[in-house]
């Protein structure tokens, strides 16, 4: 396989948030507010895609305990690093290479040693109105967006005028 049909990620930093934690690394994404978290394998993996090694070179780079399957694991990281934006380009995934899921992953290697799959977990964050603190009960609303309960009434029992229920 010539250089240009090689895939040689780049691990994308700008308009990111980066945490780098005991066991895991926190990632948001300013461009599109969502967060990720890399436990250790799939951080590992991230902070190796310099642009300039390969796949097979990021698997040699890796520490123990990756397993018999280092190469095939660090394109399941790739895979989902690109799938939540985290790497500079899309993946180019050659033909050549077979694709694993984390489930074949788990059977390859056992599940005594599924603390070495890569894992990249993601949730959207919330706008900042989403994230505002509701009204307790029985304090003055006007919409059901600002009530904890969702539910904005008029003249609750010991309440006077548009009070959160």
């Amino acid at each position: 396989m010539s250089r240009r049909e090689t895939c040689y990620p780049t691990a994308r930093s700008k308009q990111l948030i980066i945490r780098r934690l005991l066991d895991e690394t926190l990632i948001y994404d300013l461009d599109r507010d969502k967060a990720h978290c890399l436990n250790a394998p799939a951080a590992a993996i991230w902070q190796l895609c310099n642009g300039r090694r390969s796949p097979a070179e990021i698997a040699n780079d890796l520490p123990e305990p990756f397993g018999p399957i280092k190469e095939a694991l660090v394109w399941l990281a790739l895979e989902q690093l690109a799938r939540n934006h985290l790497l500079e380009e899309p993946l180019n995934w050659p033909a050549a290479i077979p694709r694993i899921t984390r489930r074949q992953a788990l059977e390859r290697i056992g599940f005594g040693a599924a603390i070495t799959i890569p894992i990249v977990a993601s949730i959207i964050a919330p706008t900042p109105t989403q994230a505002a603190t509701c009204l307790p009960h029985c304090s003055a609303c006007s919409t059901g967006t600002q009530c904890c309960s969702g539910v904005c009434a008029n003249n609750p029992p010991g309440c006077t005028g548009l009070r959160c229920v």
